[in-house]
């Protein structure tokens, strides 16, 4: 098993399906975890599926990424710096361009990537000062092959994409690493956006080159992988998890 002991990961979304079991294998690994959820009633379910001490919950709305800093600053001056930051929060809102309402894409865009930019900024002085960190961005496969309705999830992960490339290169210096996620058809919550649910299993199983759905615990160990010291000169990457969806 990798080891992550006493290492402060900070997680966003971290409540959903891909979330939580990311939070339980860092606990597993000896991290100290800090979920970032929407509201109260996540922070306590995901608290009592832990049973963890080593792990604490955030309250945020990341539509507002103004307010993030200051939330983040107080945590770290109660607990300590994060040497980690995984932006795995997502919100999946659909619609056709043609009607989509312009807001809407504001709001997407603010959770789904500029709250990954105000996250880590005020991560950043711990890691500089550790001489040392990792950020995570999860993007989407999405973003490689578009999705018909659902161009602001698709704009927001590409703009992860394009964060993961520059931060790469401005962070090494640091000996900061930047890295994308992008899975697949992960069977979470997410899902439930779709209203046929056999027929969307039978088109993903049709898409990909491997022909079953992949568990949450796949994603979490890749995650963990890049959050560990054996993936300290991986930066600036797109790495997907999609049973050879894509292929590159």
């Amino acid at each position: 098993m990798l080891q992550l002991h006493g290492k402060r990961i900070l997680v966003t979304g971290a409540a959903g399906g891909l979330g939580s079991a990311l939070v339980n294998t860092l606990l597993a690994c000896g991290a100290r975890v800090c979920g970032l959820v929407r509201d109260r009633q996540d922070a306590a379910r995901l608290e009592q599926a832990m049973g963890k001490a080593e792990l604490l919950t955030i309250v945020a709305d990341l539509a507002q990424p103004q307010i993030l800093q200051p939330i983040v600053a107080e945590e770290i001056k109660a607990h300590g710096a994060f040497y980690g930051l995984v932006n795995n929060a997502a919100i999946y809102p659909k619609a056709p361009v043609a009607t989509v309402d312009i807001a809407e894409i504001a709001v997407a865009l603010n959770v789904n990537a500029i709250a990954a930019a105000s996250l880590l900024q005020a991560c950043l002085p711990g890691m500089v000062s550790f001489g040392e960190g990792r950020v995570i961005n999860i993007a989407s496969n999405t973003f490689d092959m578009g999705m018909e309705g659902f161009s602001s999830y698709v704009a927001s992960k590409g703009a992860l994409i394009g964060f993961t490339r520059v931060w790469a290169r401005e962070l090494g210096s640091h000996g900061i690493t930047v890295n994308a996620v992008s899975p697949g058809a992960f069977c979470t919550d997410a899902e439930k956006i779709h209203p046929e649910p056999e027929k969307y299993n039978a088109f993903v199983l049709s898409r990909q080159a491997l022909k079953r759905r992949p568990d949450p615990v796949e994603f979490a160990d890749l995650v963990t992988f890049l959050l560990s010291d054996h993936a300290g000169f991986i930066t600036g990457q797109n790495i997907r998890i999609d049973g050879g969806w894509i292929t590159q």
